[in-house]
């Protein structure tokens, strides 16, 4: 018996030597670096992943002969410390990768440092963007943004919706995701009808709910969120109050916004809301691992409720590096090579691995996630209504919109319970040439009346569209018309006047075609009608009456020196007086036949004919020159070749038609050379009094102006609408009998 229970007691004492480990064993040690922002929720959760995960991977694989140790940094969000906590794990703490960059300008600056000391760095937390492409060692974990922008496209054309309403966040690496959604609009004939940006920092209530006012009036009914999940908690408050969560209209949020988008107090507020998620397959591995996270996570509530999207890629890139390292120190390279952060990334960009996440493989330096689940916001919890893979949707179910409506929200620009959309259009309003533009407040209600050419064309163009027209008059001149236009795209539509479509205009804005004639002209003062007594024009009546006196007075002067001794001059006094006509006036063509006796008649009459030859050849010359005159034109150099000051310009506030047409009859003025519109109301006031003498198209006529495709890419259905049109009505219009007529009314009004 003593020699049994000494036997077993050797044994036991054995068995335990053999199971326990040996204090000998030693482990190869690769060091990784964490660089997070440990005040953040996103920095916790990705710390305590990693940590959580590494426990799991070595407690599977304990025959391991490799460690991953992982040394933590904070950076406390800001990029600079975040370089330097970088630079010092590299430098001095050996680190063979590095794992953070939860910005993009923390990207930028850990990928330029891992370029030089050509060490992966891993980041779970940006989109997919250009400018970090360029970074061989940055590896992203991430979804594709290509795919998501196609499938909110995709989602947005169901509604049969031509337009959008785009609300993001105004940071970098936001704005800079945002390009490939707008394309997909552009490509697919989405408009986006307005946007707007909120800062985090700048971004108040009062200031969110200007903005939102400005978004409501446009009555779009689709609304497109990009932005982080602070300033979506404080958006919705905003929309819910300002009543924007109501039936027709439709919310839907980007990937990254809502891949960190869990906690109740932020979703209650967003009931109804669409949100595109990157897809994690459900397993019991992912709800264990997500239940022991949060349990790690300790009590707060915030974690408690946050995304398990981070956890599970901190969880996949640390199983991810062990992996790799392991495979590293199988092949030997761990003792032998020199640079192990190369291979190390190149054992990494060559792994397979089926994760939390589904299956894992590096593609062009990113883990990429291809396909989305689409969820429904509801009162308690989100709802899966699809799956986006492929280009297609799959597994579709009905959605709750906003207000608990199943009916989808159409395009409210064209209601059809005929509500109008107000289109905020800025008016020239010098009232210089109301005959084209006009603008009158009335004095007591000071609610401004507005009419003429340009407005009535514009209002004809715009009335198929059901939109209701506020006129803004605008006292500046044309080309910063154009400028505060293009800046404050968010607070006008467009812009009516005898706005002439400039080249340097258009850098800011957009004009449809011409509605007017183009190019410039000569106005003179119309010459009097040659009728049949036109041959006295030549002369004055004062110069035609002195010269029959003196055509009379000749014959006189000669009969009374001649008669005494000329017998041609003699007879009776009726012969005689015939004699003295006769002889004057036949000096006028040198037909005189009669002989003269004395030297004196003969010194008066030699004298007189050479008078008489200057005033025949003076109104040979004059009358010429009134029969040609008429007719000749101004040289195109002299006359255009320079710049055109328009007629207006120095005019002040009078009416610079009746303005022109007085300076013009008093001879102030020779010639008007202006746009064709204006000198066409000039003749068609005074059609009588001037005439247009010669013209050249060296300007493009008069135009709408619609704000131009420039960042944040915004551009208005309006614009698409005009160019239409001006095709179909302005061309006719310029010929038609409407056109004439309010080119005539003036000249009736003052003829009445």
């Amino acid at each position: 018996m003593e020699i049994l229970f000494s036997i077993s007691i050797l044994a036991l004492l054995f068995s335990g030597v053999v199971a326990a480990p040996s204090d000998d064993d030693v482990f190869e040690e690769v060091r990784v670096g964490l660089v997070v922002d440990l005040s953040s929720i996103q920095g916790k959760i990705l710390e305590t992943s990693f940590n959580l995960a590494l426990s799991d991977f070595y407690g599977i694989n304990n025959g391991y002969r490799t460690r991953v140790s992982v040394l933590v940094r904070d950076s406390q969000g800001d990029p600079i410390i975040a370089l330097a906590a970088a630079t010092d794990l590299l430098k001095n703490a050996k680190a063979e990768a590095i794992v953070g960059a939860q910005s993009l300008q923390e990207a930028k600056l850990l990928a330029t440092i891992s370029e030089k000391a050509k060490v992966p760095v891993i980041s779970t937390f940006l989109p997919n963007t250009l400018s970090l492409k360029k970074y061989d060692n940055f590896i992203q974990w991430t979804h594709d943004t290509t795919s998501e922008a196609k499938g909110i496209t995709s989602l947005i054309q169901d509604f049969s919706c031509k337009s959008v309403v785009v609300i993001y966040e105004d940071a970098d690496d936001w704005s800079e995701s945002l390009q490939i959604l707008v394309e997909n609009f552009q490509d697919k004939g989405i408009y986006i009808a307005r946007s707007a940006s909120f800062a985090v920092s700048s971004s108040g209530e009062n200031h969110m709910m200007n903005q939102l006012r400005k978004l409501k009036v446009s009555r779009a009914s689709v609304f497109v969120v990009h932005m982080s999940e602070i300033l979506v908690s404080r958006l919705f408050q905003c929309v819910e109050k300002l009543g924007l969560m109501e039936e027709a209209f439709a919310w839907i949020l980007t990937a990254r916004t809502m891949n960190y988008l869990e906690h109740f107090a932020i979703t209650r507020s967003m009931q109804g809301v669409i949100g595109f998620k990157s897809y994690i397959p459900v397993s019991e591995e992912v709800k264990n691992f997500t239940s022991r996270l949060r349990k790690r996570m300790g009590d707060d509530t915030e974690t408690e409720h946050s995304s398990v999207i981070i956890g599970l890629r901190a969880h996949d890139i640390a199983c991810i590096l062990a992996n790799a390292v392991e495979k590293f120190s199988v092949s030997g390279k761990v003792e032998a090579s020199s640079n192990v952060s190369a291979d190390l990334l190149d054992t990494i960009r060559h792994s397979r691995f089926k994760g939390l996440s589904g299956d894992i493989q590096i593609s062009d330096n990113k883990f990429i996630s291809e396909t989305f689940e689409i969820v429904n916001i509801g009162r308690e919890k989100q709802r899966r209504i699809g799956l986006w893979s492929g280009g297609s949707f799959s597994q579709r179910r009905q959605i709750v919109w906003p207000g608990r409506s199943r009916k989808i929200p159409r395009h409210r620009v064209l209601a059809e319970k005929g509500e109008k959309k107000v289109l905020r259009v800025l008016v020239t309003a010098g009232n210089k040439v109301p005959h084209l533009v006009s603008v009158r407040p009335d004095p007591e209600t000071g609610v401004n009346t507005v009419s003429g050419f340009c407005v009535e064309v514009f209002k004809t163009c715009i009335a198929p569209f059901n939109y209701e027209l506020e006129f803004i008059p605008y006292r500046g001149n044309n080309d910063n018309l154009a400028y505060l236009l293009s800046t404050q795209r968010d607070k006008y539509d467009a812009a009516v006047g005898d706005i002439t479509i400039t080249s340097n205009r258009s850098l800011y804005v957009d004009f449809t075609l011409p509605y007017t004639d183009i190019g410039i002209g000569i106005l003179t003062v119309k010459k009097k009608s040659q009728g049949m007594w036109t041959f006295f024009d030549p002369f004055e009546k004062s110069l035609w009456l002195a010269s029959g006196a003196f055509f009379v007075l000749t014959g006189i002067v000669v009969w009374l020196v001649e008669r005494s001794v000329n017998p041609e001059f003699q007879g009776s006094w009726g012969q005689q007086l015939s004699m003295m006509l006769w002889f004057g006036f036949s000096t006028i063509v040198f037909a005189h036949r009669e002989k003269l006796q004395k030297m004196s008649s003969r010194f008066l009459v030699i004298v007189w004919v050479f008078v008489v030859l200057i005033l025949t050849s003076s109104y040979s010359a004059n009358l010429t020159s009134t029969k040609t005159i008429s007719r000749m034109q101004l040289n195109h150099q002299m006359v255009f070749g320079g710049s055109t000051t328009s007629m207006t310009a120095k005019l002040g506030s009078i009416n610079a038609v009746e303005a022109y047409a007085q300076l013009l009859r008093d001879g102030t003025l020779n010639h008007v050379i202006n746009e064709i519109p204006y000198l066409s109301i000039l003749i068609g006031n005074y059609p009588n009094d001037f005439v247009m003498t010669d013209r050249v198209t060296n300007t493009n006529g008069f135009g709408f102006v619609c704000t131009l495709l420039l960042k944040p890419l915004i551009f208005s259905p309006l614009f698409g609408y005009l160019f239409l049109l001006r095709t179909n009505l302005c061309l006719p219009l310029r010929c038609s009998r409407k056109v004439r007529i309010w080119f005539l009314k003036y000249r009736e009004k003052s003829r009445s």
